[in-house]
């Protein structure tokens, strides 16, 4: 997977100096502020499941179950970017040390307790509309429905729901202006991994208006839907 960031060989003191910053705890009452003050990135490193059953408002779901690092250094980019952490408690000190292998140092805290304390309090909280592929199926209508595809060119080209557009994550930036904020879509990857991750973003900035289809292809071919490996060039997603 290419990496956009040159793997930092840092000395172990430096590396502590970066913990010790990291694992600095924001309380629930607090975090709004602190994000407001700091503009940091609210970043989600829970498993797609459980982000999109509740997560913070703007916040972006990159799960440390995935290809974490290389996802992290493809869309975030800016390893100057603050970082306040939202993860399982425990896993702070893990989170930290993979972003600080790749460059992102400037992770500036973690939510105290976690999702589950910010829920607690009574924090306003969104989730994502995720559906079984068999629900997709009983849906699906062939040349009505607005499916988005977000795996790579080369997985969309071997076989894809029919009629299905296709716009890898890699280049989100670039495809989600192009969307009507009015228009409902299904979204999909290969596995929930990259598609929990896109939903994330499109939700941060104002596209509330999909269904997520959790599971792996396989399970969106076996519910049968309709499928093809004709490619119309007009729904391939040109960066």
């Amino acid at each position: 997977f290419p990496m956009n960031v040159a793997l930092n060989k840092k000395g172990y003191q430096s590396f502590e100096e970066v913990k010790s910053q990291a694992l600095n705890p924001v309380k629930p009452t607090d975090l709004e502020l602190v994000v407001e003050a700091t503009n940091a990135l609210m970043l989600d490193v829970r498993s797609a499941a459980d982000f999109g059953k509740g997560f913070i408002p703007r916040s972006v779901n990159i799960g440390l179950d995935g290809q974490f690092a290389p996802w992290v250094g493809a869309l975030v980019k800016d390893v100057n970017q603050p970082l306040l952490l939202i993860t399982y408690p425990g896993k702070e000190e893990e989170a930290v040390t993979r972003l600080s292998r790749v460059g992102f140092d400037h992770v500036i805290g973690y939510l105290e307790g976690g999702y589950e304390a910010w829920a607690a309090a009574g924090m306003e909280t969104d989730k994502v509309n995720r559906i079984t592929a068999q629900q997709f199926k009983s849906e699906f209508q062939e040349g009505e429905s607005f499916v988005i595809d977000v795996r790579k060119e080369s997985e969309y080209l071997a076989e894809h729901v029919s009629d299905a557009y296709n716009k890898p994550l890699d280049f989100i930036n670039e495809w989600t202006g192009a969307l009507n904020p009015d228009e409902s879509f299904y979204l999909h990857c290969a596995g929930g991994y990259r598609s929990m991750i896109a939903a994330s973003i499109l939700k941060a900035r104002g596209i509330h208006n999909f269904k997520e289809i959790e599971g792996r292809f396989k399970a969106i071919a076996e519910a049968g839907v309709s499928k093809t490996d004709f490619v119309c060039p007009s729904k391939l997603q040109k960066a």
